[in-house]
């Protein structure tokens, strides 16, 4: 067995409102004791998750950005904007009935996106600085959301519900570049810890996956894989219970430290 971690990071290794990860920190000694990859998989920006990477001492282990849609080494180069471009450009082309209760990052400034994620205004400048996807708030109704997601798809476009954003893109998902990455490196054993409705397939394709309380959203309702024991559900949320169900596993599996 070969183990390899894949995580989303708000709400899962980081906390909701601090953004810490130091209740994490037993878990996260462990796997580096191990040996164990740590691969961050998120709707943030590769811009967001560079610091975090580099804070954790992740080294030349790829990071999976904006929801799936980019597998990325890190330090690439954040300059080649001309997918996002072309996905607002879509965006903007849609009727305005359809369009106007969509507001996506593009259409704030950093101020906006400072306020309603609770970052500071140079996190909120990295979590604009998109390449591949435009994470936004839908205000319209449900039928109106159908209406404008099938607009959308008709050219290609798919969407993503995280904890708080609906997330637009060409495609990619975090379970097929967790698929790749495992390939890339050789490793047979995914686990895989989640807290929101676009961590389900990641989760649920991961040998293992973990489903972390989400005390701020709709979090992930009750998956097949809980019956059996190979998906888990933290009782405490985001960094404290991915620690304790991660340790918990990793002893499970009999996972010793080098």
């Amino acid at each position: 067995m070969t183990p390899i971690v894949f995580t989303d990071l708000d709400g899962t290794l980081l906390d909701h409102d601090s953004y810490s990860y130091a209740a994490a920190q037993p878990a996260l000694d462990a796997l580096r004791r191990a040996g164990i990859p740590l691969i961050l998989a998120s709707s943030k920006t590769a811009a967001e998750i560079a610091p975090l990477h580099a804070a954790l001492g992740l080294g030349d282990w790829p990071i999976i950005a904006e929801n799936g849609a980019a597998r990325l080494i890190p330090g690439a180069a954040v300059s080649d904007r001309s997918i996002y471009h072309r996905l607002r450009s879509t965006l903007d082309a849609l009727p305005a009935d359809l369009r106007a209760p969509y507001r996506g990052f593009g259409d704030m400034d950093d101020a906006e996106v400072a306020r309603i994620t609770g970052l500071p205004l140079p996190g909120a400048a990295l979590a604009r600085a998109r390449q591949y996807s435009e994470p936004g708030l839908w205000s319209g109704s449900a039928a109106g959301l159908d209406a404008f997601l099938a607009a959308l798809g008709a050219q290609g476009i798919t969407a993503r519900r995280g904890g708080r954003f609906l997330t637009l893109s060409f495609g990619g998902t975090k379970a097929g570049q967790m698929a790749a990455i495992m390939r890339d490196l050789g490793r047979d054993t995914a686990i895989a810890l989640g807290d929101a409705p676009n961590d389900i397939e990641m989760i649920e394709t991961a040998r293992y996956g973990i489903v972390i309380r989400n005390d701020h959203g709709s979090g992930i309702a009750p998956l097949a894989g809980e019956a059996t024991g190979r998906i888990l559900r933290s009782t405490s949320p985001g960094p404290s219970g991915w620690n304790t169900e991660l340790l918990a596993l990793l002893g499970r599996l009999g996972v010793t430290e080098g």
